[in-house]
């Protein structure tokens, strides 16, 4: 089942997907994943990338719930025109949301971010406890620096003699820059005391491959019970071939099976 819906972040409404497994019975609860899409994104993702994962996570008995951050998609609101600040709060706002979700796990949480909302997971898993797993695709490391070479350096100096910066018809403003410099996932991860996944395209020219062993490296200093990485021989940085996107979903799942636990309702499985 999937349903479209509207969650409430501050005076913004951020619109939403969930994904329930077809296959259920009255009572049954799930391991929930929620996506974070990234930098100027949303929740279909570049070639239906979070959609064709969402629904194969559901078809094998997970709940999914992926969400447009504000100005994004179809939520209200103006991309750029925040910072990093918001991007969390809203993130935790959706976790609140779910816990709500009577077919919801609540001890089964997972946060699911891609490049910059890997980054943004990364950060608001290393602040709320009540996310059991994080998994990381070509997450953005060093926000400032990795942003500012998307947009294009020359194109970032606008902010200094302009409101704001043009970038694909986002007016990205110096607090949303200036936040950028304010925030280090890679440090953040120390602090995130559940089991991670990190995964990387090999062929990504948006984010260096190197972050997938730094974040890694990261993880396993830190609190994380656990710390998996793997690079995808071949992905770009959306994972955009049939061959990369197949290997991210099945790689993915099946970390995502080994650490569901069963519930004690005789209809509640993950396959």
């Amino acid at each position: 089942m999937e349903q479209v819906i509207t969650i409430q972040s501050s005076q913004v409404e951020l619109s939403a997907t969930l994904h329930l497994p077809q296959h259920r019975s009255p009572g049954s609860k799930f391991p929930l994943v929620i996506i974070c899409h990234g930098f100027v994104g949303n929740r279909i993702g570049v070639n239906r990338l979070f959609v064709k994962a969402s629904r194969q996570f559901a078809a094998h008995g997970l709940a999914v719930l992926r969400f447009d951050y504000e100005g994004c998609g179809e939520s209200f609101g103006e991309y750029g025109s925040y910072g990093l600040d918001r991007f969390i709060q809203q993130t935790k706002d959706v976790i609140d949301y779910a816990e709500g979700i009577r077919q919801v796990d609540q001890d089964q949480i997972f946060l699911l971010g891609h490049s910059l909302g890997g980054a943004i997971a990364t950060l608001t898993a290393s602040q709320d406890q009540r996310i059991k797993g994080l998994i990381t695709w070509a997450a953005v490391g060093h926000p400032f620096h990795d942003i500012v070479k998307i947009v294009g350096k020359e194109k970032v100096q606008e902010y200094l003699s302009h409101p704001y910066v043009d970038y694909e018809g986002f007016a990205l403003t110096k607090r949303f820059f200036d936040s950028l410099a304010e925030y280090s996932p890679m440090e953040a991860a120390k602090l995130f005391s559940g089991d991670v996944m990190v995964l990387h395209g090999s062929h990504d020219e948006d984010i260096p491959v190197d972050y997938c062993t730094q974040y890694h490296h990261t993880f396993k200093r830190g609190k994380s019970k656990s710390c998996v990485k793997e690079v995808i021989s071949g992905a770009d940085h959306t994972f955009s071939s049939v061959q990369g996107s197949n290997h991210l979903y099945g790689s993915t799942l099946e970390w995502l099976q080994s650490h569901t636990k069963k519930s004690n309702q005789s209809d509640y499985r993950v396959i």
